[in-house]
């Protein structure tokens, strides 16, 4: 048999630490099989999806900003995509290049938090951000959890208008204008910020100008893992709440998709462990990156 061979395609992509944690279960599984990062230009996506037909790749997962992009280009799509209106994962016939598209960001995020959305636990969830990381969210509270109310924030009117006409009839929503975000954080009972704020490089940037919304009691997340501990996290950390973050997310959507191409039940924390690893030595890179950088600075102005 050949080499299955599967990838993520994003722009950019080089990153993700997708292909430590994919690789490292192979490995353990004893499958001849390889995972690889693909760079891929937006106005290139056809010709990319047209290649990895012709190639026999037997399954893809698709980043940011190709997820919504790319299901003209399929075969068929699960319906849970189509309502959360992207794809993350591709499962591909290698002999007849058939592509079918589902979203693993939905159960994924949901099991990252599980024991958290139960009726006793959580009432009212409030998520930062009303782009694809919120709706896959918001998918997942509709799908699971639909006793929640879910308070929406966003900085655009018209964008808050659009979640509502999409979750509305599922969901109680409610938009919430961005400068308002305080109060609703501190009224929640789980957090999650579904926003870029903090990621590498601006480490020190937060959608929470003050911490003091936050307390005991609380759940609070990050979908965010580049760094693995935000300053978001940082200040939630600190006024006592609970803490979770992003990469809990990435290797359930990961065990997700390798049952999904492969019927294969992932061992979750070898994938973390293998994720994890990918993430802080690239968080040592970029440390040592700034620092001579920094260094650089200063010899030339000597």
């Amino acid at each position: 048999m050949p080499t299955k061979v599967f990838c993520v395609i994003g722009w950019p992509v080089h990153h993700s630490a997708s292909p430590a944690m994919m690789n490292a279960v192979f490995t353990h599984v004893g499958l001849d099989a390889q995972y690889v990062a693909l760079e891929v230009m937006p106005d290139r996506l056809g010709e990319a999806v047209s290649g990895l037909r012709a190639l026999g790749f037997c399954g893809a997962n698709v980043t940011v900003p190709h997820k919504s992009a790319l299901m003209p280009l399929l075969d068929e799509i699960s319906p849970a995509a189509v309502q959360a209106g992207a794809v993350n994962v591709v499962r591909i016939d290698a002999q007849t290049g058939r592509m079918e598209g589902h979203n693993s960001d939905i159960d994924g995020w949901y099991r990252s938090l599980a024991d958290r959305l139960t009726p006793d636990v959580c009432r009212r969830v409030c998520v930062l951000g009303a782009g694809g990381g919120a709706r896959g969210v918001a998918m997942g509270l509709a799908m699971h959890a639909s006793h929640v109310h879910l308070d929406i924030v966003a900085r655009r009117p018209e964008q808050l208008a659009q979640f509502v006409s999409s979750f509305g009839q599922r969901l109680d929503v409610e938009p919430v204008l961005w400068e308002d975000r305080a109060e609703r954080v501190e009224a929640a009972d789980v957090v999650i910020n579904a926003t870029s704020i903090g990621m590498w490089p601006h480490v020190t940037e937060s959608p929470i100008a003050d911490a003091g919304c936050f307390h005991p009691g609380q759940v609070v997340q990050d979908i965010i893992y580049r760094p693995l501990t935000t300053r978001f996290l940082d200040q939630a950390n600190g006024r006592g709440a609970e803490v979770r973050d992003g990469l809990w997310m990435l290797v359930y959507q990961g065990a997700i998709n390798l049952h999904y191409w492969l019927g294969l039940d992932a061992p979750v924390d070898i994938m973390r462990a293998a994720a994890q690893r990918h993430v802080l030595q690239e968080g040592s890179r970029i440390a040592l990156t700034t620092v001579s950088a920094g260094v650089s600075r200063v010899v030339g102005d000597s």
